[in-house]
């Protein structure tokens, strides 16, 4: 009993490792990139392959920041951080294991090597060019990862990333798409991130940040600037949603955008208005809590509107 109990454990710390609970929530965006450009449901093995596919990658990539990140987490972790993060989606475990020494680093890196062979080989399956994509947003994962104290900029290099996925997945369902549906795609996720994800996140973290000399958007530009940035992009991401939309296959347009701006209006703007008057903390984790519903929202909206 015990030694089962200790290995459930540490498959715990795993997936705490990998931001599992952030990380099924993440799945929906390349679900919706590709249910949205096709108008229909693919073959039943590329729905398979896509979906072990989708979560070996975001499983390797979020194992990656912390593999990269672990010598920052650790100095962090000494200092009495994530004490503050509990409420925080990617703390329903436990924030940064290896840092607080439940897994070893060899322990996580490996993790995320496997889980990275394993996305590589789906993705390949699926289509060579999302082999490539894959590489570009581990590639881009790393070096945002190593702009932490080097530049405030590195939030744009996120934005990238949390496109990647979505990007891939029309490619997996369709090797010739439309290049205004990718570009809107593209930056309806780009700005998500940078406003209800990444300076969101950084805003929660600006003490130890601040101790510890990174430079994030709220360090370095302060939060009255950052407020203005996060709600420009969320009510950009709004105006791209609809433009994503317009460009998509899927029926009932004009009912979608509705029904997804209204969601975006509470998942996105309201939370966000709320931080833009507080400044506190404490609204920046709810807005990033929110926010990360909001894909998931789209998806099920595309899905209503592909099964009625």
């Amino acid at each position: 009993m015990d030694n089962h109990y200790t290995g459930f454990l540490r498959l715990k710390f795993f997936f705490a490792l990998s931001r599992t609970p952030h990380g099924l929530l993440d799945m929906c965006t390349p679900a919706l990139g590709a249910l949205m450009w096709l108008g229909h449901f693919p073959p039943l093995y590329v729905i398979i392959i896509g979906l072990v596919t989708t979560f070996a990658g975001y499983t390797a990539v979020y194992a990656l920041n912390d593999v990269i990140d672990y010598e920052a987490d650790k100095k962090k972790a000494a200092t009495g951080g994530f004490s503050n993060l509990q409420s925080d989606l990617d703390s329903l475990i436990v924030r940064h294991p290896m840092a607080q020494g439940l897994l070893s680093f060899k322990q996580g890196l490996f993790w995320a090597l496997g889980w990275g062979l394993v996305a590589l080989i789906g993705a390949y399956i699926l289509n060579p060019v999302c082999v490539l994509i894959f590489l570009a947003g581990c590639t881009l994962e790393t070096i945002y990862c190593m702009l932490w104290r080097v530049s405030p900029f590195r939030t744009i290099v996120s934005g990238a990333v949390k496109t990647s996925g979505a990007i891939a997945a029309v490619f997996a369902v369709d090797p010739s798409p439309s290049g205004a549906y990718l570009i809107f795609l593209f930056l309806l996720f780009f700005f998500w991130e940078i406003g209800g994800q990444n300076i969101p996140n950084d805003w929660a973290d600006i003490e130890e940040d601040k101790r510890l000399k990174a430079q994030t958007i709220p360090v370095c530009f302060g939060l009255q600037a950052s407020r203005m940035i996060v709600l420009v992009a969320l009510v950009l991401t709004l105006c791209l949603n609809v433009a994503v939309f317009y460009y998509s296959r899927v029926d009932y347009v004009g009912v979608c955008i509705i029904i997804s701006l209204a969601m975006g209006g509470y998942l996105l703007l309201l939370p966000a208005v709320k931080l833009f008057r507080t400044l506190q903390g404490a609204d920046a984790v709810v807005l990033f809590n929110k926010a990360s519903y909001y894909p998931p929202a789209l998806f099920v909206i595309v899905l209503f509107a592909l099964m009625v």
